[in-house]
């Protein structure tokens, strides 16, 4: 069993910023692309920002120069550095992470429990 264990949400004035961390444990043989979600009340999940093993990074148009991801794979940890934040950035914000477990060979997809992100002054 994989588990993903979300941190770095609050509460945070406009133009503030935040730094979300996520943490996989359990039985981890390799963790391919990593990511970020969110899910504003009404509205559908999107994808934030994502990550490969190898580095390579994609995100969503609303947030290119203010947000970055990154991770630390020795740690299995993807972060996200969110700078300049907006009232409509408040969401919960889901880890996501590609597994390939212990008993291999295949991927399995796994999400973190969310954490809240609320930008208001």
């Amino acid at each position: 069993q994989v588990q993903l264990v979300e941190s770095g949400g609050g509460l945070v004035q406009p133009g503030g910023s935040l730094r979300l961390s996520c943490a996989a444990s359990g039985s981890i043989f390799s963790i391919n692309a990593m990511g970020w979600y969110r899910q504003a009340p009404g509205k559908q999940r999107e994808l934030v920002a994502a990550i490969t093993s190898g580095g390579n990074t994609n995100y969503v148009d609303s947030v290119k120069g203010r947000f970055t991801i990154s991770r630390d794979n020795a740690k299995n940890t993807v972060y996200l550095q969110m700078n300049s934040l907006k009232p409509e950035d408040t969401a919960v914000y889901y880890c996501n992470a590609g597994v390939i477990t212990g008993a291999g060979p295949y991927e399995y997809n796994y999400w973190g429990q969310g954490t809240q992100v609320t930008v208001s002054s």
